[in-house]
């Protein structure tokens, strides 16, 4: 009997071993898949493209409507005549012939001279307004009442009365950029100031912190960016007033100059001056963007 076994234990063992063997093999082998060979492209290069391809797309496209807008219309500038036009006026953007014969650049700095003198203007009466609207509940309720009635009418109704008062041109129009320009500031200050969370003015109340010191050390710190949204809306509706108030007005200014070049029947010049007018006011906007993201502080949560 335990030779008969031992028989069969020396013949069995060759296929066992063998497929012992076969198997470890067949699992020590590597499965190797096969990719597809793709370029590999940079997260900084990819980055890039996305954010120069949209803007890119989008003045490509405005071109393309232009052209077709252009070609249906026989009186109507095609990009490439405009692009001739802006060369030949930018290549002297500060010659002055006469009063009412300047370049495009004197009369974009004309407008902005304005701007700066009714926004100025404007922050100097506002910010302060608002502060004394927002800490003092009887003015809020003084004050509330005529900003809530003022504040939707338009700037341009405003321009008579100044050219009544002032009897000059250039005074009026910055009155209207004034008057445009201060309701902004005036309510988001104000705004600003009562969100100030009551905790803060509890321990002023509880240091004796005199009223200067609450002005300076807890309320202007938060409400600056009150503040300064304030400002940045109010700095888009001057440069939009102040185009509408010199077409109306006359003298030296952008606006002036696009009325001009209408009455000259220059539309490919008025068409340059809108790019103009879109540019300046897009700088200006990010300056003021770029200056509220400084004096932004966001909250970190543990």
């Amino acid at each position: 009997m335990s030779a008969v076994m031992e028989t069969t234990m020396n013949e069995n063992p060759k296929p066992a071993a063998a497929s012992a063997a076969a198997v470890s093999t067949a699992a020590a082998t590597p499965v190797v898949k096969t990719k597809s060979k793709q370029p590999k492209r940079s997260p900084l290069m990819a980055g890039l493209l996305m954010k120069v391809l949209p803007p890119l797309t989008g003045l490509a496209f405005l071109v393309l409507v232009w052209q077709i807008i252009a070609a249906k219309t026989g009186n109507f500038p095609t990009p490439l005549v405009t692009l001739q036009e802006a060369i030949k006026l930018f290549s002297d953007p500060f010659y002055r012939t006469g009063p009412n014969d300047q370049g495009i650049g004197w009369n974009v700095l004309a407008s902005l001279q304005r701007v700066a003198i009714g926004f100025g203007l404007a922050a100097l009466v506002g910010i302060p307004l608002g502060f004394l609207i927002g800490r003092v509940r009887f003015l809020s309720g003084m004050f509330g009442p005529i900003i809530s009635l003022l504040k939707p009418v338009s700037p341009l109704a405003w321009l008579p009365i100044g050219l009544l008062v002032f009897k000059s041109a250039n005074p009026a129009a910055i009155w209207s950029i004034f008057i445009c320009s201060i309701w902004p500031m005036i309510i988001n200050t104000a705004v600003g100031v009562q969100r100030v969370p009551q905790d803060y003015m509890n321990v002023a109340r509880v240091l004796n912190l005199s009223e200067w010191k609450i002005l300076t050390k807890i309320l202007f710190p938060s409400v600056l960016p009150y503040m300064l949204t304030g400002v940045r809306l109010a700095i888009g509706t001057a440069w939009l007033v102040i185009v509408a108030a010199e077409m109306l007005t006359g003298g030296v200014g952008i606006g002036f100059w696009v009325w001009d070049e209408w009455n000259n029947l220059n539309v490919p010049h008025i068409i340059i001056a809108i790019v103009v007018i879109g540019v300046v006011g897009l700088i200006l906007e990010q300056l003021l963007v770029a200056l509220a993201k400084a004096f932004t502080y966001e909250q970190v949560s543990n």
